[in-house]
């Protein structure tokens, strides 16, 4: 192992290449500084150029971080990941068709990239079918001039499953905190572990090189060695960078490196408004020692309501990249959690998901058709990836896809306790057919999943009397049916007979009092056999 700079790292990667990069989203445990040299020497040099960058969550501030440094012509080729929203940059290049882009499952890269340490041929899994990464809806195709086929169709013990194709690594990207004078590495101050080590034992395989960024150096011999997440063995180069923030937004936490737990009034309540309210009666959901994921988006507000409502120890709140337990973290910062109860690498978490384990999983959602279709991943000219999205929804045994009626300059309040639509949105988000599959309603059928679509002004359930579709369930208090919901909608609902009002409660800006119902619920259990003896 060899302590260098970020510019002298950046030396060995070559045009051509395919540079795995860890980290996720906002920064947490993102080489930055790795990634900002490599455009350097491109800008100074021309080079290296071609290049192939495979990660599986997407990388960037939603501004000029992350994988934005490399959205150049000419420097980069192909782009492989989760999302692509995190990386405006490279979005646009995508939408031009500048860049060759696929945006495949979170979980299912992640798995990949530990399939590719063992010397495996590829992944093979459930996740993806029916949706835009099937080769039978696009394969993860987000531009045109993206024609390698990186997933196939396969059939195996008479079922239908899906392949994704190994990549060749030849430079790996990598994070921690501290690396001794031996290479090992520790992630104690990061606040997830992602694939690490798989990536640093894939690219080794490959015969590629692994550059680990670090915020300090320590003696040989004196990290706990049950903290080391990556061996020195599995590393070439380290880079300091001394002012290595935690993300992009927060230099540091000790509650998001799991140092300590945090008094819940220190997690902040949401404000009133029509993100609380959708969270509100998703929270409703909720039954004590329920195993949930939190999505991004509108859905990370159920943890602020459990927060506030008192009970967020009753439930197992969840996100993709690893924690368990606590308050998966809000805002621009997906990915971290507060008070969390444990942390595991990331594959680890997908394998859970993918084996059914979620027993409520909390979503967003961009449109939503007649078929009860959803789609997040690209709308509007906008492409914004698959990410963690297709794992939980296919797998989780309920889901709630919420999101607001209308988009576009929605005004909504309820003075009162009553709705008031001061100005209706310009988008209707309940529509015809959905731009790109993100998850399929009659698959979700077939498989008895149970779903709900939850907005800030009506509750849908899926409507399996017949051909599918939507059943209208519940409206807020003051809302005119036909002019507030079905007429913003571009297919008719199904309206049930006995059609609700949705809690009042949710409307008014005082806590609910949610806790005692939720713990009142009949307790989760993990097994049958666990049942009460008659």
């Amino acid at each position: 192992m060899r302590i260098v700079t970020a510019d002298e790292a950046a030396r060995v990667v070559r045009t051509g290449d395919t540079v795995l990069i860890g980290g996720s989203g906002a920064g947490h445990a993102v080489p930055d500084e790795l990634i900002a040299a490599v455009a350097r020497r491109f800008h100074a040099e021309g080079e290296p150029r071609n290049l192939t960058s495979l990660h599986p969550v997407g990388l960037g501030d939603r501004g000029e971080r992350g994988l934005s440094h490399w959205a150049h012509e000419g420097l980069l080729k192909r782009i492989v990941c989760g999302t692509l929203v995190d990386s405006p940059k490279v979005e646009a290049m995508a939408a031009a068709n500048r860049v060759e882009a696929y945006t495949l499952p979170q979980g299912a890269l992640s798995q990949l990239v530990r399939e590719m340490a063992a010397g495996r041929p590829g992944l093979v899994t459930h996740t993806g079918l029916h949706t835009l990464v099937d080769p039978r809806h696009g394969g993860g195709r987000q531009s045109a001039c993206a024609t390698e086929d990186l997933v196939e169709l396969v059939t195996l013990a008479g079922r239908e499953w899906l392949f994704y194709k190994p990549f060749h690594v030849d430079v790996a990207f990598i994070r921690g905190t501290t690396a001794d004078e031996d290479g090992n590495i520790t992630m104690e101050q990061e606040a997830i572990f992602g694939e690490m080590l798989s990536m640093a034992q894939a690219t080794r395989r490959a015969g590629g090189v692994v550059v680990a960024q670090v915020k300090r150096i320590a003696s040989r011999g004196t990290l706990p060695a049950k903290q080391v997440k990556v061996p020195g063995m599995l590393v070439d180069l380290v880079v300091v960078v001394p002012d290595q923030p935690q993300t992009y937004f927060t230099p540091y936490s000790a509650a998001y490196a799991g140092e300590l737990r945090i008094p819940l009034s220190e997690i902040p309540a949401l404000p009133f408004d029509p993100r609380k309210v959708i969270a509100r009666r998703a929270a409703m959901e909720l039954y004590p020692g329920a195993v949930c994921n939190l999505g991004s988006g509108v859905s990370t507000g159920v943890a602020a309501v459990a927060a506030e409502e008192g009970f967020l120890e009753d439930v197992v709140l969840t996100n993709e990249q690893g924690l368990i337990g606590g308050a998966p973290a809000t805002g621009n910062e997906p990915g971290a959690a507060r008070n969390y109860q444990a942390i595991v690498d990331q594959p680890y978490q997908f394998d859970f998901y993918d084996g059914g384990g979620i027993d409520l999983a909390f979503l967003s959602f961009a449109q939503v058709d007649r078929y009860a279709n959803v789609n997040v991943s690209r709308f509007g000219g906008r492409i914004i990836g698959i990410g963690g999205f297709v794992n939980i929804s296919q797998n989780a045994k309920k889901v709630m896809f919420s999101g607001t009626l209308t988009a576009g300059g929605l005004a909504i309040d309820w003075p009162d306790g009553s709705t008031r639509i001061a100005r209706e949105g310009r988008e209707r988000k309940f529509v015809d057919a959905v731009e790109q599959l993100s998850y399929s309603g009659p698959y979700g059928r077939e498989r008895g999943q149970e779903t709900l679509f939850i907005t800030e002004r009506a509750v849908f359930r899926r409507d399996d009397s017949g051909a599918g579709g939507l059943l209208l369930v519940e409206v807020a208090p003051g809302v005119d049916v036909r002019r507030d919901v079905l007429e913003r909608m571009a297919f008719a609902p199904r309206v049930a007979p006995d059609l609700k009002t949705m809690d009042a409660r949710i409307f008014r800006p005082e806590p609910m009092g949610l806790g005692a119902e939720v713990r009142a619920k009949p307790q989760r259990l993990t097994s049958p056999r666990l049942e009460p003896q008659q």
